[in-house]
């Protein structure tokens, strides 16, 4: 069984490249003009796709990488890099920018009633970024203890992102711009050091193979 701080940190990961606080004023702005009840479907709907996709790739992430020739590694070097970037677009405000440009193309091409599966559920919850972070973290979380165990901090980390879309409007209004902006930075910097973390790991294990 994994220990108590590849769980935490398997945890901080997730949740922080799914940014349920950065999702919240998204979440309004797409679900605008509904009334409480049409915004909660959408927010268990969009939730349950969230959490198939990388409960999918939690549990065949390895699998997934073997059909293309990847080595876990390799993908660990990779995964480290992406993530590393969306956290110099979490610190630099560069990320919200690029979320709410998805949200509006959505919100034109396609169906109101859609909204839940695209853009929340993909990309906006299970992103490249969750996606990634996911895959490299099946390795760590290995044999079908520590892939229940991954899924199990999956399902907590979209009840949270659930929760906040529940609660988007008071989240939003508590935050306010500044408080927004803040903890976003602060996630940022949190996630960089994971992802130094998973490419330093990853060169580690290219270079002992």
């Amino acid at each position: 069984m994994p220990s108590l701080d590849h769980i935490f940190n398997a945890f901080v990961t997730i949740l922080v490249t799914i940014d349920p606080p950065g999702l919240a004023p998204l979440f309004l702005a797409l679900t605008g003009g509904m009334n409480r009840s049409e915004r909660q479907q959408v927010a268990i709907r969009s939730s349950i796709i969230g959490f198939g996709v990388l409960a999918l790739f939690a549990l065949a992430g390895a699998a997934i990488l073997s059909v293309f020739g990847i080595t876990l590694p390799a993908f660990r070097v990779a995964g480290g890099l992406l993530l590393f970037y969306i956290a110099f677009e979490m610190i630099f405000e560069r990320r919200q920018e690029r979320k709410e440009k998805s949200a509006d193309t959505a919100v034109t091409k396609d169906h109101i009633r859609n909204i839940a599966a695209f853009p929340l559920a993909i990309p906006l919850i299970a992103g490249p970024g969750a996606i990634s972070a996911t895959v490299l973290l099946s390795g760590t979380f290995a044999g079908a203890a520590g892939h229940m165990m991954l899924v199990a901090i999956i399902a907590a980390c979209i009840a949270l992102t659930w929760l906040t879309f529940v609660a988007a409007e008071r989240v939003d209004g508590f935050l306010g711009e500044t408080g927004r902006s803040i903890l976003t930075r602060l996630l940022g910097v949190i996630l960089a050091a994971l992802a130094v973390q998973f490419v330093a790991d990853g060169i580690k294990a290219l270079i002992a193979a």
